[in-house]
Parts: structure tokens; sequence; C-alpha cells
């Protein structure tokens, strides 16, 4: 998979690596931002530790 997109990327090496590292940051930016906030509170709660709060 990641040779295809590789392959896909145009420019040279250089420019390869930069759109690369842009790739995934905003793969990681999207899941952070709006797939887990997304899918939280769908999950069940942890069995070990119960529900949690922080008070501060």
């Amino acid at each position: 998979m990641y040779g295809w997109i590789w392959r896909r990327l145009p420019g040279g090496t250089a420019l390869r690596v930069a759109q690369a590292l842009l790739l995934v940051v905003l793969v990681s930016a999207l899941l952070l931002f709006v797939v887990f906030p997304y899918l939280e509170p769908r999950l069940p709660a942890n069995p070990l530790t119960g529900p949690v709060t922080v008070d501060e």
C-alpha cells in the first residue's frame, strides 16, 4: 500500500518525502479531531476502570 502511494506522488524524492509527511499529518489530524471524537461516546466504558471523571 505504501509503495502504491509512493509511486503515485509526483516530483522527485525530496518532494515525495514532503508530500508523504503532509499526508501523515493530515490523516493524523483527521483522526484526532474528527473520527476519534465522533467514536468516543459510542464506545463502551472500560470495564477495568469504570466511569472516570476528572475534578479540577
